[in-house]
């Protein structure tokens, strides 16, 4: 199964408060922290809405 590794690329502050839920329930706090979420529809949602803070790679 594919994953997804996700980084934070920018800050939190002053960001719509489902954004910022969103990225907390990836487990992202800080920025440059990178988390490895499983490839699924729900977790590319997740990545659709933050797109803008974030840069996904893909690992095996």
């Amino acid at each position: 199964m594919m994953k997804l590794e996700v980084t934070l690329k920018k800050s939190l502050i002053g960001r719509r408060p489902n954004q910022v839920k969103t990225a907390k329930a990836l487990g992202l706090k800080k920025i440059n922290q990178v988390v490895v979420k499983e490839d699924n529809e729900a977790i590319r949602g997740m990545i659709k809405t933050i797109s803008h803070m974030v840069s996904v790679t893909e690992t095996e």
